[in-house]
């Protein structure tokens, strides 16, 4: 199993400029690793990695990040958790605005922002 590759996700919503997924991070996944091992979480740079590699999957944009705009980490994203994430891409402003939340609880916000996103091909 590549661990570290989250490539299970469900779409449940989908348009040109925004997507929502649904998916597992397993507890065995490498993203758990050294990261508390008393207390396991998905790190900042772990929950970023996912959505930089949706938001590319998605719409096209460059993983290489340019600027952060805003950035929020609320909740710990625990091992063997099912977790929602919404992204929206501003094709004007050339942004990606982020969600991502529990599915059994949609109130619990792990993390929200927006980034600067060009398009791969621009």
């Amino acid at each position: 199993m590549k661990t570290h590759s989250i490539d299970n996700e469900i779409v449940t919503s989908r348009s040109d400029f925004s997507v929502t997924l649904e998916l597992f991070i397993p507890g065995e996944s490498d993203f758990f690793d050294g990261h508390f091992p008393q207390f396991k979480l998905v790190p900042a740079v772990g929950q970023f990695d996912l959505i930089s590699r949706f938001s590319k999957k998605y719409f096209g944009v460059d993983r290489s990040i340019s600027s952060i705009k805003r950035m929020k980490f609320s909740s710990p994203i625990l091992p063997d958790s099912k977790v929602g994430m919404k992204l929206d891409y501003d094709s004007v402003k050339k942004t990606v605005s982020f969600r991502m939340w529990s599915t059994s609880d949609e109130a619990r916000i792990y993390s929200s922002g927006t980034f600067q996103a060009v398009k791969a091909d621009e």
